[in-house]
């Protein structure tokens, strides 16, 4: 039977001892300090995947659920492509810029793989492509490795990197909402981390 002078003793939650909160995401230096050592340790699925997050700003289940045909056309990668995103249900359109169509090329001739293939197949036999548990792993030991803290950097930063120095250098927010795939500009605005000093920086550009 059950005890009543037994204290009841509470779960522990699930974010104790976690840092949250928005990650942050990558300077350009960061981006080239990473690329490097992959390059150096001819790790041609990380720098492939690396290059395709920055350039799609996919959420990391959009990004790891991508097959080979959803950024190629025959033997040929393309320079856009298309995902339905699974979290909204909206459709969302990026760029592969020529560093991300030569590493994309680089993996999927090293790996063998084929147009129905998952673009970035799990070793793991109980799943067919890279769960978002590995992808965060190898982004943390990445950003550990050029000296930066883990903790400060995940699977969003990766989301939220190019779509930051985009707004640093351009101020458009309507097409960094695009971009994203938010329905709301409200949400761009969160999600950009956008302060007070940013809109008194743009406002001073303008002289009425």
């Amino acid at each position: 039977m059950f005890n009543k002078t037994q204290k009841h003793i509470s779960p522990v939650p699930w974010n104790k001892g976690k840092l949250m909160g928005q990650k942050s995401p990558l300077s350009m230096q960061d981006i080239w300090s990473i690329r490097i050592k992959l390059q150096n340790e001819n790790r041609l699925r990380d720098l492939a995947l690396l290059n395709l997050a920055l350039d799609s700003k996919l959420r990391a289940c959009d990004l790891l659920n991508l097959r080979v045909s959803d950024v190629s056309n025959s033997d040929t990668i393309n320079n856009r492509a298309t995902v339905l995103q699974q979290k909204t249900g909206r459709r969302v359109r990026f760029e592969i810029t020529r560093k991300s169509q030569k590493s994309l090329n680089d993996w999927i001739e090293r790996a063998g793989l084929e147009g129905s293939d998952y673009l970035f197949p799990s070793r793991i036999r109980t799943s067919q492509h890279l769960s978002t548990r590995q992808y965060s792993r190898m982004v943390s030991s990445r950003v550990a490795a050029i000296g930066l803290d883990p903790t400060s950097y995940g699977t969003h930063s990766m989301r939220r990197t190019k779509a930051t120095l985009l707004y640093r250098r351009t101020k458009n927010l309507r097409a960094i909402q695009l971009l994203l795939g938010h329905s709301k500009l409200d949400s761009t605005v969160r999600y950009l981390g956008i302060e007070l000093d940013d809109a008194l920086e743009m406002s001073e550009q303008i002289d009425v």
